[in-house]
């Protein structure tokens, strides 16, 4: 697909995109969820650096404001009003990521005194760690593109409250851990598991925050999740783990000895997505049809696989890593074929496209075009 082409659809799926939510033409309430915003946001800095035109960094400006001013504040059925992090209507303005963000589903978080339901959880609201270190990404981005300093130190700030939270010592002592979802106000675990790659992604991204801030920004959060990582094992079969890990590897390769806490890491991360994609390649998901698929899982994989080529010059000079980006290079046609199966327009009539339509649209977005979400 020329570039040509894919701009074209992209606009598309990207109009359509703040249309159904409330960006454009704007809602008094909009439709915020935190993880599809920071793919979205990505996307429309990326159109900007296509087209030149200055409506689509707009659009992301306007996204990040909304995203603040929607899931930086508590929910219309909460009897708690405000900034979640309980700061002055002044001071959450200024410090708007000071105490986290909501993830943006549809139900109210669990109480303290309700049982828990895992199939009820799924739609509650919270904070989740790995929701968070997308939106300190796109935060990074936008301070690259708009060239100004305040989005670094809203990311900043996001990964110092996000760490303080979601970090903690268990009882029975040993190394740190970390919970997998929050309460709106990071006050109590919901989740208390650890996510698999959320230590890994963590301390990529607060390396790449702390690359853009300069000096020593959270140097103490960055050696802290460090140790959290070592021996964490990071294979998996899921396309959208592996996505996540073909994209922490090639920022890892963009952050150089920014990003060498310890030294083997890249190396891990590599054999696990390889691993991983090899288990996927053999079991055959690809064949199925789409109401038997999940796009978003798909696209986060065929994100990934597309920094594969620049992964593999990026290591060039470093034999270990140039024999392990080199043998992902095969896997690269996978992402060809996902994008194919879901710009087919049969395809997104199924119930697993439209029931997930705004996180497909914006991933496929992402992945047709993702310059600027695979940037540091």
């Amino acid at each position: 697909m020329t570039e040509n082409t894919s701009t074209v659809i992209v606009r598309d799926l990207m109009a359509e995109f703040a249309g159904l939510t409330g960006l454009d033409p704007p809602r008094t309430r909009p439709r915020r969820y935190l993880w599809t915003d920071a793919y979205a946001v990505c996307n429309y800095l990326e159109l900007f650096r296509r087209t030149n035109d200055r409506a689509y960094r707009d659009l992301a400006l306007r996204l990040v404001d909304q995203v603040h001013h929607t899931l930086g504040r508590h929910r219309d059925d909460d009897p708690r009003t405000g900034w979640i992090s309980g700061l002055p209507e002044e001071e959450g303005e200024a410090h708007p990521t000071r105490g986290g963000l909501r993830i943006g589903k549809p139900l109210p978080e669990r109480k303290p005194d309700e049982p828990f339901d895992e199939r009820l959880e799924w739609d509650r609201d919270g904070q989740y760690y790995h929701y968070l270190t997308k939106w300190m990404h796109a935060l990074n981005r936008v301070g690259r593109v708009a060239a100004d300093p305040v989005y670094v130190r809203w990311a900043t700030e996001l990964a110092k409250a996000a760490h303080a939270a979601f970090t903690y010592t268990p009882p029975s002592g040993g190394g740190k851990s970390m919970y997998w979802k929050m309460s709106v106000d990071l006050s109590r675990p919901l989740v208390p598991a650890m996510g698999q790659h959320d230590p890994l992604d963590g301390l990529v991204t607060y390396s790449e925050v702390r690359a853009a801030a300069g000096g020593t920004a959270l140097s103490a959060e960055i050696a802290d999740i460090a140790r959290i990582c070592r021996g964490g094992g990071l294979a998996t079969s899921d396309p959208l783990g592996i996505g996540g890990l073909l994209f922490d590897a090639w920022r890892l390769a963009q952050l150089g000895r920014a990003g060498s806490i310890h030294e083997d890491l890249p190396a891990s991360v590599l054999d696990a997505a390889l691993a991983g994609l090899t288990a996927f390649a053999r079991g055959g998901t690809l064949r199925h049809p789409a109401d038997y698929r999940l796009a978003f899982r798909e696209l986060g994989l065929s994100i990934g696989l597309r920094a594969a080529g620049a992964l593999a010059e990026r290591v060039r000079e470093n034999p270990a890593l140039s024999r392990r980006a080199d043998a992902l290079l095969q896997y690269v046609p996978l992402a060809d074929a996902i994008e194919g199966f879901w710009t087919d327009r049969r395809n997104q009539e199924a119930g697993t496209w439209t029931g997930h339509r705004e996180i497909n649209m914006v991933m496929l977005a992402t992945s047709l075009a993702p310059g600027e979400f695979l940037a540091i």
